[in-house]
């Protein structure tokens, strides 16, 4: 293949997903640091108050005033969501999960991955129940950020292992949102409930009717999320819900240069994933993140949250998922990552314990009390610092399998 037909070929979707998310990553990173400075400076006090600031509308009927923080970890999170769901649809319809030999290593390291932590969280906080209520801050990885760390080590990761984290981070993201809606919803209200219920029946007679404008499916979306905040589920359930009802067509078998995906989920997919990865999942970032250090004590460490949430992402995590990863690769249901070790796999499930936005997304359901999210807070950054830095030393420190040689001609 000539150089100007190499530069002139498109970025496949996976390859554009892995830049792209990488990249967030590196933001999201600049957006935490950036909070942890400003809420140990003298800015510390007009940063509080400025996630305070309640602002809202009221439209006949329709009235709603919230904070700041709330409009944040609500509203705008609900696009981080539904561009989860628009994901999660792409790869099981069109992507790495769409055949079951695909999704058997990462699936079911992603369920290790999700009950190890929890269990270690549990360990430390079965006693007492408000604190219990938090099994599930450790559960997650952050695709964006761990991506990024993957991008640090360069060309020693082959692409295999690269999928392998997408998909079993994917999956997480899956677990993760059937977890809120079954354990971290409010008083249910039925009116509203049913309400949201005929907009979702609307949804999908829209999908059904293969309408591809998207503007009908984003004006009904809205009316979703009204309903949805409304009955006690929360918010942005509201945009998995929508990513699943738009259309998606499959990609054709034949591939060309000139191919474009045209379908509804495609083009909103295309849209979103650069302002939700370099604006949205910062903002929250940085209005989440802000842990002040003059609340930390040394007798701090030893709190059983804090513990629970560090050691479920550092330790639950990598157990969980390289765990069982080995056990599926040594009984024959799945095949190791193409060119991949078995001490980049280990060092792979280390940086599955970055946990860091769906974290404290959870952590904000979990906890309502200053010092209770303070230990989340805390928490989620040590248990994610180390499973950054510790998986990266590892990626440096294992290199890939050689690739086989060819046969002669």
């Amino acid at each position: 293949m000539s150089a100007a037909r190499r530069l002139k070929r498109p970025i496949s979707a996976l390859e554009d997903f892995l830049r792209q998310e990488a990249s967030g990553g590196y933001v999201l990173m600049a957006a935490a640091a950036l909070a942890l400075v400003v809420a140990n400076s003298p800015l510390a006090g007009p940063y509080v108050a400025m996630l305070d600031v309640k602002l809202g509308f009221a439209v006949g009927p329709i009235a709603l005033r919230e904070t700041v923080l709330h409009w944040i970890n609500d509203g705008l999170m609900a696009l981080f969501f539904l561009l989860v769901g628009l994901e999660i649809k792409r790869e099981v319809l069109d992507g790495e999960l769409s055949r079951p030999s695909r999704v058997i290593l990462p699936g079911l390291a992603a369920l290790g991955g999700v009950a190890a932590p929890a269990l270690i969280y549990l360990a430390f906080n079965f006693a007492d129940p408000q604190a219990a209520r938090g099994w599930a801050i450790p559960a997650a990885t952050d695709i964006a950020f761990a991506l990024g760390v993957l991008a640090l080590a360069g060309d020693r990761v082959p692409p295999s292992l690269k999928i392998f984290l997408t998909a079993l981070a994917v999956l997480d993201d899956l677990a993760a949102i059937l977890i809120i809606a079954v354990f971290y919803t409010a008083e249910l209200h039925l009116t509203a409930l049913a309400a949201a219920g005929a907009a979702l029946a609307v949804l999908i007679v829209l999908g059904r009717l293969k309408v591809r404008l998207l503007a009908p499916y984003l004006l009904v979306g809205l009316a979703l999320w009204w309903f949805v905040l409304e009955s006690g589920v929360h918010a942005t359930l509201a945009g998995v819900a929508l990513a699943l009802t738009i259309p998606l067509d499959r990609t054709p078998a034949k591939r060309d240069a000139d191919a474009i995906r045209t379908s509804p989920a495609h083009r909103l997919e295309h849209w979103l994933h650069r302002p939700v990865a370099f604006l949205v999942v910062p903002i929250f970032g940085f209005a989440n993140a802000g842990l002040s250090f003059d609340g930390l004590s040394a007798d701090m460490l030893t709190d059983p949250v804090l513990l629970g949430i560090a050691l479920g992402l550092f330790v639950g995590k990598q157990l969980g998922v390289f765990l069982t990863a080995l056990l599926v690769i040594r009984l024959g249901w799945a095949d190791m990552p193409r060119h991949a070790s078995m001490g980049q796999l280990f060092a792979v499930a280390v940086i599955c314990g970055i946990g860091f936005t769906m974290s404290l997304f959870v952590g904000n359901l979990a906890f309502t009390t200053p010092d209770l999210l303070a230990e989340t807070k805390a928490g989620v950054f040590a248990g994610s610092l180390a499973s950054a830095l510790v998986g990266l030393t590892l990626l440096r420190i294992f290199k890939p399998e050689p690739a086989p040689p060819r046969a002669a001609a």
